[in-house]
């Protein structure tokens, strides 16, 4: 799921070189060099959130089958000035199992239960920064977090004076296209943060609802709650490269507005490269991975290709549809 490089660190551990070769049948595939910076805790000013829109995400892949739509509960934490967006079914999964991790430690003779963690909700997360326009979309790659960078999308919203209220919230309608597809969209002018659910931004409130024409994407506003303050443990703190994938994240403060320390900062453009490569020669990923100084990876078993589910209409459409 996460990806660890071989890392090679210059300028003061700022500058990483990861190169990737690939070599099959004594013929090389591919190298692939990627330029990366780690994000420093500096690197981005933190904002924490103050209170969590829920969403019902609804969206038809497969234009064959509509009466089944992908669905998730999904989250955006909205803080002064930022906003994130998130699986709330992945967050509702970790809280759970962290809960029953420590319930298997207790009960466990050595202290070292044997526990499998699913993969529950999508691990894309988007970080939305109105104030530097700044869009950072962080994504997995076998043992890493990956903080892609790119510019927050300008949306030209048009109003109409249309209001309408959500759970108490009195919002304002507005209607925009974006991505090949004409948005109905729905923000509170009392929620005064440029933010929304996925890329949807640029109005003066938060967006609380949003949907397509065509009710093929939708994000339906569930609920408006005041943000709890994350609590710290009381044990010894603990590198997180030193622990076991499983758990690496399960201490993470969901409150703050910033991709997960140590995320490694690069392009949608490198980063596609990387899952290429991973998809082309998964062992020799795996190799140079273990030629490093980080955690160590198994060989990967190779069984015939997953079915994956059929996507004829993506979220993002080609603008002449």
């Amino acid at each position: 799921m996460l990806f660890v490089p071989k890392f090679l660190l210059v300028d003061a551990q700022k500058i990483v070189l990861l190169k990737i070769t690939t070599i099959m049948n004594r013929q090389l595939l591919m190298v692939v060099t990627l330029l990366t910076t780690c994000i420093a805790a500096e690197a981005q000013k933190s904002d924490t959130a103050r209170l969590l829109v829920h969403y019902k995400f609804s969206w038809v892949r497969d234009t064959a089958n509509r009466a089944h739509p992908y669905t998730e509960n999904m989250v955006l934490y909205v803080g002064k000035n930022a906003g994130a967006y998130r699986s709330y079914d992945g967050v509702v999964y970790k809280a759970q199992f962290k809960k029953a991790f420590a319930e298997a430690v207790a009960a466990s003779p050595d202290g070292h239960p044997m526990i499998n963690r699913r993969g529950v909700g999508s691990n894309i997360e988007y970080y939305q920064y109105p104030n530097q326009q700044k869009l950072l979309t962080k994504d997995q790659l076998m043992a890493n977090n990956y903080a892609i960078e790119g510019p927050l999308p300008m949306i030209g919203w048009k109003t109409n004076g249309d209001t309408a209220i959500f759970g108490g919230l009195h919002c304002q309608k507005a209607t925009g296209h974006f991505k090949g597809r004409d948005y109905t969209a729905w923000f509170c002018p009392d929620l005064p943060v440029r933010t929304g659910p996925w890329k949807l931004t640029g109005l003066p409130g938060v967006i609380v609802d949003a949907r397509d024409a065509k009710n093929e994407v939708i994000f339906q506003f569930d609920g408006v709650e005041k943000a709890v303050p994350t609590s710290q443990g009381n044990g010894p703190a603990v590198d997180k490269k030193d622990l076991p994938p499983i758990l690496r994240d399960l201490d993470d403060d969901m409150n703050l507005i910033a991709p997960p320390a140590g995320s490694i900062k690069t392009t949608q453009k490198d980063f596609d490269k990387l899952k290429e490569a991973m998809r082309k020669n998964p062992n020799g990923v795996v190799q140079a991975v273990n030629a490093g100084n980080g955690p160590k990876m198994d060989q990967v078993k190779m069984g015939p290709p997953l079915m994956g589910p059929v996507i004829n209409n993506p979220i993002e459409l080609p603008e002449n549809q």
